[in-house]
């Protein structure tokens, strides 16, 4: 009975964030996709009103959005669904994948290796992108930490100590922020596939049904989307690698490692955070600092090019762009390490 109830109220949230969605989409395709799926998600509603009726227990006359969605119509109609797109897969809201890269009238995938092509290439070029910026976050925060700690202080040691117990604690919280991040999301993913899982075996009718709305918003002719859903649905690996994919927005795939991002993580970060440290590390005792900030600069250039890659400007831009920025953070902790210092003694 619990489950029945719990299953009605989120069929009914789904319609009343389906409506707002279609309101916040007027004049596109994807308006009357969303009032679709909200009419579906109303049937499916009464399906489970009459599950409970059966077990004896009434129904709601009518269906009060909590805090939670309140907050997240506000979201929507401020920002968009577009913007809030995890957000809304968090809570069940299917059709998102509407929102991808793929742009309406793209051709579908019809076999579940047409489908899970379709999807490759974002998980490779975001765990790269992750490890760039890992990198970079460790260049740049263990650069400014020995940049402030020598403007206080010239002791050789000093800095050493202080550089490397702020990579380790940068690491560890990076590391440890990341197992978090990924478990949550993977847990969520995992929730919402096995929510799909159920439906899919419950009422695969209308799962097949909600397909062909999102086909057909992509392009495809209403005959057409209903057939292909229909032979998505019937083999259930592909339907629920399918739903998950094109309702969800979710590639099953690409759930990722908890503990791999943790590690890739860690060992990112420390790889950038050991530059600078190294003239300290290596026991240089001419010019150390001289020495790490023209490591540091080496550095911050060519992490702003390689980040060149993913926003389609040029390496040289992009190098040097980086190089100011970091350059400026360092300088700035610098001189107020000057002053510290200058104050402390």
């Amino acid at each position: 009975m619990v489950h029945e109830l719990k299953s009605w109220k989120e069929e009914k949230r789904s319609a009343y964030l389906y409506r707002i969605i279609s309101d916040q989409e007027s004049g596109t395709p994807r308006q009357l996709l969303f009032l679709e799926l909200a009419k579906e998600a109303d049937s499916q509603s009464g399906l489970w009103a009459v599950e409970l009726r059966k077990a004896g227990h009434p129904v709601p006359e009518k269906y009060a959005p909590d805090l939670r969605v309140r907050v997240v119509a506000w979201l929507t109609r401020r920002l968009g669904p577009r913007k809030i797109r995890p957000i809304l897969a968090a809570i069940k809201i299917r059709g998102l994948s509407v929102y991808s890269s793929r742009r309406l009238g793209h051709p579908v995938p019809q076999t579940i290796e047409e489908v899970g092509a379709s999807h490759q290439g974002g998980g490779t070029s975001g765990g790269l992108r992750a490890a760039v910026f890992g990198v970079n976050d460790g260049l740049v925060s263990i650069a400014c930490l020995v940049m402030g700690v020598a403007g206080a202080s010239s002791e050789h040691g000093v800095i050493l100590l202080t550089g490397v117990a702020g990579l380790l604690a940068g690491a560890f919280s990076m590391a440890a922020g990341e197992y978090v991040s990924m478990r949550s999301q993977r847990e969520m993913f995992e929730y919402q596939i096995g929510l799909e899982r159920d439906e899919l075996a419950q009422y695969p009718s209308q799962e097949a049904a909600e397909l062909a709305l999102i086909y057909r918003a992509r392009g495809m002719h209403a005959d057409e989307a209903k057939v292909l859903a229909e032979r998505m649905i019937a083999d259930p690996e592909m339907g629920l690698d399918t739903l998950a994919r094109e309702e969800l927005g979710l590639n099953p795939d690409e759930l990722g490692s908890p503990w791999v991002a943790a590690f890739s993580s860690f060992f990112s970060f420390v790889a950038g955070g050991t530059i600078p440290l190294l003239p300290y590390l290596l026991d240089i005792q001419r010019h150390p600092l001289l020495v790490a900030v023209v490591l540091t600069g080496g550095a911050l250039f060519i992490v702003g090019a390689v980040l060149s890659l993913f926003t389609g400007r040029g390496a040289l831009w992009g190098g040097l762009r980086m190089l100011a920025i970091g350059g400026s953070a360092g300088l700035v902790t610098y001189l107020i390490g000057d002053w510290m210092g200058a104050v402390l003694t």
